[in-house]
């Protein structure tokens, strides 16, 4: 999984053969030139001009001992695991400071600036290495050495995305990859964006001048692929992590430990990589957190039908907005109807591509055009509708979806559904809102129109776990994870979430003993001083498990070096209270309509399992539903009642690193 043409080699030799000659040889050519006893007491060098493909790495030392090694190299451009690339593609290179793009993967020729803070901490200021400034800070880092505060940004494309490094760097001196300057310590920050869009364009990357990261020695490096609102599509985001850090690790040198951050969507991008490709992040900090964007767009489709019912087919049953977050497990009435404003567009295929409105999608006017929607977004991942479901859309979908050769799978499922099922045990609603919503709620069809009927998944939901696309949690339990939740249960980031990752945790390892949630009233982005607090622990969090040299597993060092400080806590008046009942009272969590319809909070069940429908589930109900009333719901649920005691149909352990090279499903 090398990309780029180039690589960082290692030649570990027995002590004796050190002595002699080798020869090093690249598919026949030699490089024995590029490898020599480092500074660092190790045989080290940068080999490039790889072929696309397979390449043969040889070295053999004077007296015939030697070894050889397999280099698999993909284009700088990409793919490597992601598999078949979305087109069309809008290259940004000149927008973010580049030339024009050299191809159509968009790559371009990197660029690097200087920038410098002062004293005076004004923020980082253009640096010119030829006249430099006289009123440059010094920072002292967390490895104890001092050295001026001036950066090196660097911006460069990848795997159709921009991406930019920044780190403390002398441009007087000289940086080797096995001789980083003193200004780096090891590690690296990377930042991941918000939102969920599907732009079909390489977009801008974040930005990289964190202070509090970089004053530190920390390195800070993202992708635009990394920032969830241009790309929502968690594996491409993941290919892009990957092949950056391989390009630091070749051009500065080998990472001691990543952490990352990021709210919201980027809370999601963290979850998601470190869970499905392991290793790339050793401690997050999710904001404003969601656990993955499959099981969130549950909540965003079942908003979406509810609205619809509530406003649009009874109303005159609905007239009460208490009633109505009742139903969809929400505080108040406003969070679905923030969902439906923000995140209803990117369900909907037409739009939301980003390209010229000639190219989108429309059934009628233009049926193989570009669906701008998340599952087709992902349609290397999920893979394409079978033909025999084609027929069961309406004209002119049905005809569109014949030319285009069919769309993207949809996930979503809502047979058995017993939306408000809690609420009218409650007593929250009445039974007959609870039937006559049961009956009419419906569904969406392929290009998100409202549909009178329930709907079935379009792709077997084993499908969603074995990729990681419902994030299980597996892998996570090797990760340090500190959860920075701002209260926000009125809007969209509703704060059940962040328990919902630790149900996961624990329904998957037994333990969520590498997760802490700490909790704010200030809504979504949490506070400064408690960013500041967390990222210390994490820091020492993670510099003990490297430390820690124990043949025991990685998930046992993570939770055995947890710092004492870190324990679910909030921050309420400026003081860190770990008192959970007097956090829970202060920071509320409810849920999502699924949760309210009897599923765990977990969140996890992507299609549910169904057994018969019983008419004394409904005995505990404080006002008595009426024969007639239990016939008419026997009638909508004649295919049977979501059994949320069992797992979902075919829920199953995700699997880490897979690719889709070969296609979707992995």
């Amino acid at each position: 999984m090398i990309s780029g043409g180039d690589a960082l080699i290692e030649l570990v030799m027995p002590s004796a053969a050190r002595s002699f000659g080798f020869r090093a040889e690249l598919n026949g050519r030699d490089v024995s030139a590029r490898f020599a006893a480092r500074a660092n007491g190790r045989v080290m060098g940068v080999i490039d001009g790889l072929d696309i493909g397979a390449n043969d790495l040889r070295v053999v030392v004077d007296g015939g001992a030697g070894a050889r090694l397999t280099v698999v190299n993909h284009p700088l451009g990409g793919p490597v695991f992601s598999g078949e690339q979305l087109q069309p593609w809008l290259c940004t290179t000149e927008a973010n400071g580049l030339d024009v793009a050299e191809d159509a993967q968009c790559n371009a020729q990197t660029t690097y600036e200087f920038f410098y803070r002062t004293a005076l901490d004004s923020g980082f200021q253009a640096y010119d290495p030829a006249i430099p400034p006289s009123d440059v800070a010094r920072v002292t880092l967390d490895n104890g050495k001092t050295v001026p505060y001036v950066i090196r940004q660097e911006t460069g494309t990848h795997n159709r995305g921009i991406y930019r490094i920044a780190v403390i760097y002398d441009p007087e001196q000289l940086w080797e990859p096995w001789a980083p300057q003193d200004g780096w310590n090891g590690k690296l920050h990377y930042p991941f964006g918000a939102s969920c869009g599907t732009i079909h364009s390489q977009s801008d990357a974040q930005n990289v001048q964190l202070d509090r990261q970089l004053s530190r020695g920390y390195m800070v490096a993202t992708s635009s692929l990394n920032v969830l609102g241009n790309n929502c599509n968690t594996v491409t985001s993941a290919e892009a992590v990957m092949m950056l850090k391989e390009h630091i690790v070749e051009t500065y040198g080998e990472i001691r430990f990543t952490t990352a951050e990021g709210c919201s969507g980027g809370a999601i991008g963290q979850h998601m990589v470190a869970n499905n490709y392991p290793g790339l992040l050793q401690g997050i900090q999710p904001n404003c957190s969601f656990t993955d964007n499959w099981s969130t767009g549950i909540e965003v489709v079942d908003c979406h039908i509810l609205l619809n019912y509530y406003t649009a087919t009874s109303p005159h049953l609905w007239t009460n907005p208490a009633q109505q977050a009742a139903v969809n497990g929400h505080a108040g009435p406003s969070s679905c109807p923030a969902w439906e404003a923000l995140f209803a567009p990117v369900v909907d295929p037409e739009g939301g591509c980003g390209l010229p409105a000639d190219q989108d999608y429309h059934p009628e006017t233009n049926p193989t055009g570009c669906r701008g929607n998340v599952p087709d977004f992902n349609i290397a991942i999920v893979g394409r509708r079978p033909p025999e479901l084609w027929d069961d859309s309406p004209e002119p979908t049905r005809t569109a979806e014949y030319a285009a050769g069919g769309f993207a799978r949809f996930a979503y499922d809502n047979v058995g559904v017993q939306y408000g099922l809690n609420a009218v045990l409650a007593g929250e609603i009445l039974p007959e809102q609870f039937v006559d919503l049961n009956e009419k709620v419906g569904s969406v069809d392929i290009d998100f129109n409202y549909a009178p009927n329930r709907r079935v998944a379009d792709t077997g939901s084993e499908l969603l776990y074995r990729v990681g696309g419902v994030n299980d949690g597996n892998q996570l339990d090797q990760v340090a994870i500190i959860d920075l939740r701002g209260s926000s249960n009125h809007e969209i980031h509703t704060d059940y979430h962040s328990w919902a990752m630790r149900e996961r945790l624990i329904k998957s390892n037994g333990h969520a003993d590498n997760h802490a949630v700490w909790s704010s009233p200030v809504p979504l982005v949490p506070p400064p001083a408690m960013a500041d607090a967390s990222f210390d622990p994490l820091d020492r969090w993670l510099t003990a498990v490297e430390a820690d040299q124990r043949n025991v597993p990685l998930a046992r060092k993570v939770a055995d070096n947890r710092p004492a400080e870190v324990v679910d806590s909030c921050f309420l008046n400026g003081q860190m209270i770990t008192d959970m009942s007097v956090c829970n009272a202060a920071n509320p969590y409810f849920g999502a309509p699924r949760i309210v319809a009897g599923q765990a909070l977990a969140h996890d069940i992507s299609q549910c399992q169904l057994r018969p429908f019983d008419r004394a589930d409904y005995a505990a109900s404080p006002v008595p539903f009426t024969a007639e009333q239990l016939d008419r719901l026997a009638a909508a649920f004649s295919t049977g009642v979501c059994d949320f005691s069992q797992p979902g149909v075919g829920q199953q352990a995700s699997m880490p690193w897979m690719s889709f090279a070969a296609g979707p499903g992995g």
